[in-house]
């Protein structure tokens, strides 16, 4: 099984533009993303593909691949898609440019969901130990049924705990692995009424009856999407070194 990451980087983030190149311990965001993904020995290629010239300079000056891809895509799975189209793969990584920390761990277990042939597209999740995570609609919920397939995602607390009874919530983390032709098919597909509402690609997926198979993981994700994020960011790195 060929298996690929690709990082989509696009450069003008509405809430932080061009936080990609930002410094994060002396090195841009965008390059530790893809020196970290490369690190994990799970991909046979590893690519970033950019809508940006100085993104590409960068990834190239470090001996990386860059895929040109055009500025106008609405989402991460758009931009993989055009990237990878005249690629052979058999199943493709999302690794978010703005993730610089994603451990090899996590990644490998998304992997091993492929193992079973019926999993088409797969996503990780972890469980919240805060009640305000659980109520903050920036934090993505997940409910999946007894094969661990998504039911749903949502902004909202999901389920709604009526009886007040001891429940363990999920928080989507979105990292997704897909099979090819998975993804080929998305970006055909207009966006979807539910996606359009909790503005969440994912719906897209299920609203067409494609399932989405959750791999539990301690792992939390550290995006970067303020400049605060960014110093957080460089305090972790500090106190890991």
């Amino acid at each position: 099984m060929k298996k690929i990451a690709v990082i989509p980087a696009r450069y003008a983030a509405t809430r932080f533009p061009g936080k990609l190149l930002k410094l994060l311990g002396g090195k841009p965001v965008i390059r530790r993303t893809w020196e970290n993904t490369c690190s994990t020995g799970l991909f046979n290629d590893v690519l970033v593909a950019t809508d940006h010239e100085s993104i590409r300079e960068e990834i190239m000056a470090a001996g990386g691949k860059v895929v040109m891809t055009r500025p106008e895509h609405e989402s991460g799975s758009d931009r993989i898609a055009e990237a990878v189209r005249q690629l052979e793969a058999d199943v493709i990584v999302n690794v978010q440019g703005d993730e610089p920390f994603m451990q090899r761990q996590p990644l490998s277990d998304l992997l091993a969901a492929f193992d079973d042939p019926a999993v088409q597209v797969a996503s990780l999740m972890h469980a919240i130990d805060e009640t305000e995570q659980v109520n903050n609609p920036n934090v993505v919920k997940v409910v999946t049924d007894l094969h661990s397939n998504a039911l749903y995602f949502s902004r909202s607390p999901i389920p709604f705990n009526r009886a007040g009874t001891d429940f363990t919530y999920h928080r989507h983390i979105g990292v997704y692995a897909y099979r090819k032709q998975a993804l080929l098919q998305f970006v055909e597909w207009p966006v979807s009424v539910l996606e359009s509402l909790e503005k969440l690609e994912q719906l897209r997926y299920l609203e067409h009856g494609v399932k989405i198979r959750m791999v539990n993981t301690d792992f939390s994700a550290i995006g970067i999407d303020t400049e605060e994020d960014l110093l957080r960011a460089e305090q972790l790195l500090t106190a890991n070194r």
